[in-house]
């Protein structure tokens, strides 16, 4: 089959390197670089070059198991990463770290606060009761809604969960609020971050995340058509019509759609009902993500640094700004620390910026996760198909697990035998 693949995103380039053993494949990308969120920044910092990734950083082998395979496939190492975190809270001043006592009372007047007594005690609590109230409550009811009718205290919802929760789906604290509640839980307790013992070791790509884009793309050669934006896709009969400016149109035996929700029901020429219901209910937010040095978005505390540090804003409108302290999180050797910052609150010294990006990501609500139910609706349906992380929990492995879902229909259709 001649198959079409718009978007070189995880899904993309997943799914390009295996359809393409057995048909002619076609990938395009609108932006000069293959990877999507995959994206590493190599800088030269105190004499060695440094890979700094901005956009997917971490992962686990219990929980992506699908990519672990890719990697190990494509010959890809890992290593450890270190997954502490810490938080801000910008109103009123409280700062801590999760990781051990030390962190914990950086800031030693922590023992003279109510509200840090008050943010622990529910910790444990939650950690404890909400997988199971997850199996009790109704299904459109949202983790604001739940931690208000559980008496949970602000103080553990406004320095805690919702910030950890921030930094996790890159939302402002509002978004996280409105989140559906088994959503949200179902998250956690797969990714065992309901304990405070057992949780899964998490990984980093040795050498950056791009090495392995650098293996799918050496892989595919010439099928890759970067810097080449798609303008316009109709089906007509049993093929599917795929126009790009270079390009001009061309026909395929079918078309996947590895971009997000929005971006492929903007491209669809002749979008039926189903696939404007579904697509439509998948909305997207951009964040900004800042690679620099300047130490003023990490916590004033130096105890209180973590691989994760969340700064709880003063208006819950505003997004959370979460700095990562790369050096720690990928095990950074340079002196000079290295930050990613998202959505930061305050002006970077632009002396100390390396890169600028923008980031889109899925929006969550019970909308969401019931156009998330519908996707074999219009997956396969007039030679189309669609993969994304949106169609999961918003992560790497949901994007390889869509995009191999894609792979396996394609194959089926085609040889009436799975991938």
């Amino acid at each position: 089959m001649n198959i079409a693949i718009i978007g070189a995103g995880v899904s993309g380039l997943t799914a390009a390197y295996y359809l393409h053993k057995n048909h002619d494949v076609t990938l395009y990308e609108a932006n000069g670089r293959p990877g999507g969120h995959t994206d590493t920044h190599i800088l030269s910092l105190d004499g060695q070059e440094v890979a700094v990734d901005s956009g997917f950083i971490v992962f686990n082998e219990r929980n992506y198991p699908r990519f672990c395979d890719m990697l190990r496939e494509l010959g890809v190492q890992w290593r450890d990463s270190d997954m502490s975190f810490s938080a801000v809270n910008e109103a009123t001043g409280m700062e801590y770290g999760a990781a051990g006592l030390s962190r914990l009372l950086a800031q030693k007047r922590n023992l003279l606060r109510l509200d840090f007594y008050l943010m622990l005690k529910d910790l444990i609590r939650f950690y404890k009761e909400a997988p199971e109230r997850a199996l009790e409550v109704e299904a459109d009811l949202t983790l604001g809604e739940f931690l208000r009718q559980d008496g949970y205290s602000r103080a553990f919802i406004d320095n805690h969960i919702v910030p950890m929760a921030c930094a996790l789906w890159s939302a402002s604290a509002r978004m996280i609020e409105a989140f559906p509640f088994r959503f949200f839980i179902s998250f956690m307790d797969n990714h065992r971050m309901l304990q405070l013992r057992g949780r899964p070791q998490w990984k980093v790509v040795e050498g950056g995340s791009q090495k392995y884009v650098q293996r799918i793309q050496a892989a595919l050669g010439r099928r890759v058509r970067l810097s080449c934006p798609v303008s316009v896709v109709s089906r007509c009969g049993d093929s599917v019509m795929v126009h790009s400016e270079r390009y001009g149109a061309e026909n395929y035996d079918a078309v996947a759609f590895a971009c997000h929700s929005d971006q492929a029901l903007a491209l669809l020429k002749d979008s039926d009902s189903t696939e404007r219901d579904v697509l439509g209910a998948i909305p997207y937010q951009e964040n900004l993500a800042v690679v620099h040095s300047d130490i003023r978005a990490m916590p004033s505390k130096r105890a209180a640094w973590a691989s994760w540090n969340a700064f709880i804003p003063q208006q819950a409108t505003q997004h959370c700004s979460v700095s990562y302290w790369m050096n720690s999180l990928q095990g950074l050797t340079c002196p000079t620390p290295v930050i990613v910052t998202l959505n930061p609150t305050f002006p970077i010294a632009p002396e100390k910026v390396y890169a600028r990006r923008t980031y889109a990501h899925p929006v969550y609500t019970h909308e969401t996760l019931m156009a998330q139910a519908r996707r074999e609706e219009i997956n396969g349906r007039r030679n189309t198909y669609y993969c994304g992380a949106y169609w999961g929990w918003g992560f790497h492995e949901d994007g390889v697990r869509s995009a191999l879902d894609v792979v396996s229909l394609i194959q089926r259709r085609r040889y009436g035998v799975a991938a």
